[in-house]
């Protein structure tokens, strides 16, 4: 069987038995189109791979200055499609088995101050979407969700009597959020004067949507947000008003296992990544302002 096909039933096969997002299923692709690209180059079946050629091109991705994370990706990558080739009895080998990615350095997320998000949301844009994008913002940072999921919320996902929303994260895995009435206010106002203009007589389930009556994208919120950036002049990308959600919240005196639960996280050690982000803030506070701290 060739590369291309049995890439092709292992995409399935995440979408399908494993049900992963889109988005999760289009990363694995791309590294492993490129993989296959190379064995290609060398004349090696994929099912004759032995570990030296994966050995080798971990090693090329890395002369080509390809970072730790994406090497580590690539190597996760590569560990999932021989382990399925083996379930599928495609292969009866893994050559991944027993390679470690690369260490990687701790990489905390960067979190806006609380003025800096207070700037964001205080802007008045001269656009006729305006209250579409400025609810999108209050609602992300309100409830910490990712641009997925910001853009995939369906008009039967928000209760607005109650104060939340449904949200489906990573591997289609639902949780429940709660919503501050003001952000919900925002959310009203866009309903109730935007959103119908934006129909044009058409009827769709999706929340937010583009200036056609489709639902947004997650390349058209981003530009959108780098405008309001700008105009704040606060730099700014989506996933950091998810970690001022999370880092605001803990520092506010909100507990771990919560704050998983909000964040949609299955594992509370990615969670306390933002104790460590707490700390680091509070120690720049302490030297800055303490008179003995230098």
């Amino acid at each position: 069987m060739k590369g291309k096909e049995i890439l092709t039933k292992f995409l399935n096969y995440l979408i399908t038995e494993r049900a992963l997002s889109i988005n999760t299923v289009k990363s694995y692709e791309n590294d492993l189109k490129i993989f296959l690209k190379w064995l290609d180059e060398q004349n090696i079946l994929i099912s004759m791979c032995e570990k030296e050629y994966i050995i080798k091109y971990l090693l090329i991705l890395k002369e080509k200055a390809y970072s730790s994370a994406s090497i580590a990706r690539t190597l996760s990558s590569l560990k999932q499609l021989f382990r399925f080739m083996i379930f599928d009895n495609i292969t009866n080998h893994d050559p991944t088995e027993g390679l470690k990615a690369p260490k990687l350095w701790l990489r905390l997320p960067r979190a806006l101050e609380v003025e800096q998000v207070k700037k964001l949301l205080s802007q008045i844009l001269k656009s006729k979407y305006y209250l579409r994008d400025i609810a999108m913002l209050e609602l992300m940072y309100a409830s910490g969700l990712r641009v997925s999921e910001l853009v995939n919320l369906k008009m039967g996902d928000i209760n607005f009597e109650a104060g939340f929303i449904r949200v489906k994260g990573k591997a289609e895995k639902e949780r429940v959020v709660p919503v501050a009435n003001r952000s919900l206010e925002r959310v009203k106002k866009y309903l109730t004067d935007l959103r119908p203009k934006l129909l044009k007589n058409k009827a769709s389930e999706y929340i937010f949507l583009n200036n056609r009556g489709g639902p947004m994208t997650r390349q058209r919120f981003w530009q959108n947000l780098k405008l309001i950036g700008k105009l704040a002049g606060v730099e700014i990308t989506p996933h950091m008003l998810r970690h001022s959600f999370a880092t605001h919240l803990l520092e506010g005196g909100a507990d771990l296992r919560s704050l998983q639960k909000m964040l949609g996280h299955s594992d509370i050690s990615t969670t306390q990544i933002y104790t460590k982000v707490s700390m680091d803030r509070l120690r720049k506070e302490y030297l800055k302002h303490h008179p003995r701290a230098k």
